[in-house]
């Protein structure tokens, strides 16, 4: 099923989301369903919080055909090392838009999959870079929070725009 994507500025992205105490059927139903709206978008990654689901589940696939889907499910980051890298981002919540955002280049992610099996994975460049995004909108935030204040103010007075000429 295809669920609705929350778009900037709406202030159900800054809901800070809870951890996953048990991954049931449902869990696994919404990240089925997770998938099917990032790749029907489309996206490379997405996070509950973004479908109005306020769980720390995340999905990814940075395949070109969709051969590599991930879930990480109460993801923790640790930084391996404090190099930063500016990579552009773009957002399906923040559609049409992109800007350079500098991140930590290389870290551990500890998470659970969709069996709730714990795993952890070192991740470098776009793979570092999702997640870190990705985890940004479990706690609230979303790139455009990296930005200037009149970049920020831009982007939300366009979206806003857009929202009214739809509605």
């Amino acid at each position: 099923m295809i669920l609705d994507i929350l778009e900037y500025p709406d202030p159900r992205l800054r809901t800070i989301a809870k951890p996953v105490s048990e991954v049931t059927d449902d869990i696994r139903t919404l990240i089925d369903d997770m998938f099917e709206t990032m790749y029907d978008a489309p996206g490379i990654g997405l996070a509950a919080t973004q479908v109005n689901v306020h769980k720390q589940i995340i999905v990814m696939d940075l395949s070109e055909d969709k051969s590599e889907p991930r879930v990480f499910i109460n993801p923790e980051v640790e930084v391996l090392d404090g190099d930063l890298e500016d990579m552009q981002e773009g957002c399906l919540s923040v559609p049409g838009f992109y800007e350079d955002v500098r991140r930590i280049e290389h870290c551990m992610i500890r998470a659970m999959d969709r069996d709730g099996t714990a795993f952890e994975i070192e991740a470098r460049g776009l793979l570092a870079v999702c997640i870190q995004h990705e985890m940004d909108h479990l706690n609230g935030k979303l790139f455009v929070d990296y930005l200037s204040t009149l970049k920020r103010n831009r982007i939300r007075k366009k979206l806003e725009k857009q929202h009214k000429q739809s509605a």
